[in-house]
């Protein structure tokens, strides 16, 4: 029987070595990486029985305190800790499907920002709206309305971002963490089947179960136009409009990327220009 909490912890338990837990091996030779099912068992206080039901999806309702002690066991951030809970007792939610609406004023504001590249996306990363410096960053990039998408499936991607492995793991990561379970969402389930079946890198980085979602991100660029550039960006979420994310990338001030960031604005004017 498949759970979601049972795919996350055979994931992290994979992931976790047995010189992080301060388990000798003593040339043990592993059938497979990370720890055994009766290592995370015995250092998380539970019977090895009872842990295999977590697993296997036959016990679904763990307490606080064994959820507690596995994330100890599994080296789980704070965030991974919470994705966790989350998990053995997901919220529903009653905005689903709707929220893609983006407020008549933030986009006055986002036109306003020409020396930001500023743009929203929902839960699953879609892009809602862009201001111009966002819509010339992107250019060449079209035809892909979600950032994932853009990232994994647009051949340019790989070239556009300079760290291109880094930042898909990242993105993949966030994705988990503000996405939550996905049980209540699903758009978020049709994305990640979609990416699944299409990218073979989206699902060796979503088998992992990585969780964080990202206020601050640097992120190195190669833009066609105006060469490289480093962005700094801060990720908002909008109380106004729950399940949105407003994301605001800017250059460090009297830098290269300030100058090419700059270039990239006197693009953005004349593309509006010429398409208005």
């Amino acid at each position: 029987m498949w759970s979601p909490l049972g795919e996350f912890l055979r994931a992290r338990r994979q992931l976790t070595t047995p010189d992080q837990v301060g388990l000798a091996r003593f040339g043990d030779r592993r059938r497979t990486p990370g720890l055994r099912r009766d290592e995370v068992a015995m250092l998380a206080g539970v019977s090895i029985d009872y842990y295999t039901r977590l697993e296997q999806g036959r016990e679904r309702r763990p307490s606080d305190q064994v959820l507690d002690a596995l994330a100890k066991v599994l080296h789980l951030d704070p965030e991974a800790s919470e994705h966790l809970h989350e998990l053995a007792r997901p919220r529903t939610s009653g905005a689903v499907g709707r929220g893609n609406c983006v407020s008549p004023n933030l986009l006055r504001f986002m036109e306003g920002c020409d020396h930001a590249v500023a743009f929203v996306v929902n839960r699953r990363l879609d892009f809602l709206a862009k201001n111009p410096l966002a819509r010339a960053h992107y250019e060449g990039l079209e035809g892909n309305d979600n950032v994932l998408r853009m990232v994994f499936l647009h051949p340019a991607a790989r070239e556009f971002y300079v760290d291109w492995e880094q930042e898909a793991s990242h993105f993949v990561a966030h994705l988990r963490a503000v996405a939550g379970t996905g049980r209540d969402d699903p758009l978020v389930l049709e994305l990640v089947e979609e990416l699944s079946r299409r990218s073979e890198d989206f699902r060796r980085m979503w088998a992992r179960h990585d969780v964080q979602a990202r206020a601050q991100m640097f992120i190195r660029y190669r833009h066609r136009q105006v060469g490289e550039m480093a962005l700094l960006f801060e990720t908002l979420r909008l109380t106004s409009a729950p399940g949105q994310f407003l994301v605001i990338g800017q250059a460090e001030p009297g830098s290269p990327s300030a100058h090419a960031l700059a270039k990239l604005g006197r693009l953005a004017a004349t593309m509006d220009d010429s398409s208005g």
